[in-house]
């Protein structure tokens, strides 16, 4: 089981989660789509460099990562994109391009855009492109504690 990591952490926790498994899937759009979810309330984890340093960058899969508004909302001198090479052993038993918004389960600073911080409840990819978990936002934020600037870093 390739999310057995996170369903152990949320479970240790006591936090409550529903799985939703789908047909092979493996972009975002494709995702909510495939099962059936508004796709402002599907996470979407993007790996980031912030000032040299791995970050994680969660939007709404309807939106993308503005890098100028996320660098100017974090106060950092530099924000790009990170190359699947640089992340893809950073998080074991996951499907690359799979990852949990749970950054901080590997070791992550976590950045959330405000629309998601918004909402009741998040979906998002389950360590597969076939399973999903969908769990109350505010769960998520007491385990993931990810910063949330003030303004929104999607477009």
């Amino acid at each position: 089981m390739q999310a057995k990591k996170l369903r152990d952490y949320l479970d240790d926790n006591e936090v409550k989660y529903f799985t939703i498994t789908h047909s092979p899937a493996f972009t975002m759009s494709e995702i909510a789509a495939a099962a059936h979810i508004g796709g402002k309330r599907v996470a979407k984890a993007v790996m980031v460099k912030v000032d040299g340093e791995m970050a994680m960058a969660v939007v709404p899969s309807n939106l993308k990562v503005d890098f100028d508004h996320l660098k100017h909302t974090t106060g950092a001198e530099s924000i790009e994109l990170a190359t699947e090479e640089e992340f893809i052993n950073l998080f074991p038993g996951c499907e690359l391009g799979a990852m949990p918004p749970f950054g901080n389960l590997y070791g992550l600073d976590v950045y959330v855009s405000p629309e998601l911080a918004k909402e009741d409840e998040i979906v998002f990819n389950a360590c597969s492109h076939t399973e999903l978990m969908r769990v109350a936002y505010a769960d998520f934020a007491r385990l993931a504690q990810p910063r949330v600037p003030a303004e929104s870093f999607g477009a």
